[in-house]
């Protein structure tokens, strides 16, 4: 069995790539979003843990996590991402290692993270693919997936590493721009871990 990262930062088609891959039978895709969601939900250690750094305003009436005010919080606010993200290390990167434990029946698993490197989870992948795109395609893509207005999705990007930062500590790196056949590019990796 064969661990492999996907990362890259905000609309460079991450998402897309894990959809590909989850079609293949020998692939198991860890979605690290759909995790940190899974694990937000009342009654959560988690979700007490972001109650108590950022309030209980943080809560909606239902005591689900209000995710747009926490979005535009550490959007607007250095501190606040990175207390968030210690919070977030710190509980879903031991839920992520104990699913990938668990899992007995696949070639391939998928950590699919936007801060895989820091969250350290690259320690445990034997490859780590990275997805770059212009700029202006990931701009174009953040806004739809969204529904936000370009501002936003360039404010958004601003805060996130340069693609260098990820294509330095990459196995394989696949520009995910218009004329991109993500299939065909992944295929190709494929075939190389697989030799």
């Amino acid at each position: 069995m064969k661990v492999v990262g996907i990362t890259g930062t905000s609309g460079s088609g991450k998402t897309t790539l894990s959809q590909i891959l989850n079609e293949k039978e020998e692939v198991k895709v860890i979605d690290a979003d759909k995790v940190v969601r899974e694990m937000s939900v009342p009654g959560t250690e988690y979700l007490e843990a972001i109650e108590k750094e950022f309030g209980q305003e943080i809560l909606l009436d239902d005591g689900n996590l209000n995710r747009k005010l926490l979005g535009n919080k550490i959007y607007n606010d250095n501190l606040a991402r990175e207390n968030l993200n210690r919070l977030t290390f710190k509980y879903v990167v031991d839920e992520i290692l104990e699913r990938i434990k668990n899992i007995k029946d696949k070639d391939i698993i998928i950590i699919d993270a936007p801060l895989l490197f820091e969250a350290g989870l690259e320690k445990c992948c034997d490859y780590v693919i990275v997805l770059i795109a212009d700029k202006e395609l990931k701009i174009e893509r953040i806004c739809r997936r969204d529904n936000i207005d370009r501002k936003t999705a360039e404010s958004r990007l601003g805060i996130q590493h340069e693609d260098i930062y990820y294509t330095e500590k990459a196995d394989f790196v696949i520009k995910n721009n218009r004329n991109c056949d993500l299939k065909k590019e992944v295929d190709e990796i494929f075939n190389k871990i697989n030799c």
